[in-house]
């Protein structure tokens, strides 16, 4: 069992490495296949929706999984050895959702201008 808890920390770890690099590429529009600039075009309102509701989803997962009363809960299930390893994976799951799903907002959000004096 340690080995197989072993192998897996490697892969889940693996996998968020990857989706970190893949992060710095969507943010900064780098050398990845979809970054935050492209998508399909829509409404501002749709992709608002959207973009909401994946940010929701890494948000409650992220903060479910980190609560004391879950961690001791999903420990009886997958063993503490595997509760940090599950919960990068889980998350890692929840980015690579955000970033295929991701609808750019190509419209003017706000806009700041300055005024010298």
């Amino acid at each position: 069992m340690k080995v197989f808890t072993f192998v897996y920390g490697i892969i889940a770890y693996t996998i968020f490495f990857i989706t970190f690099l893949y992060a710095a590429g969507f943010m900064g529009n780098l050398l990845v296949p979809k970054d935050i600039d492209t998508g399909i075009d829509t409404t501002i309102f749709y992709a608002s929706m959207v973009n909401t509701l994946l940010l929701t989803i890494f948000a409650i997962q992220h903060s479910l999984m980190a609560r004391p009363a879950f961690k001791e809960w999903w420990t009886k299930i997958i063993g503490k050895a595997a509760e940090r390893s599950t919960y990068v994976l889980f998350s890692s799951f929840a980015l690579i959702l955000l970033f295929w799903k991701w609808i750019p907002i190509k419209d003017v959000v706000w806009e700041l201008s300055l005024i010298h004096i």
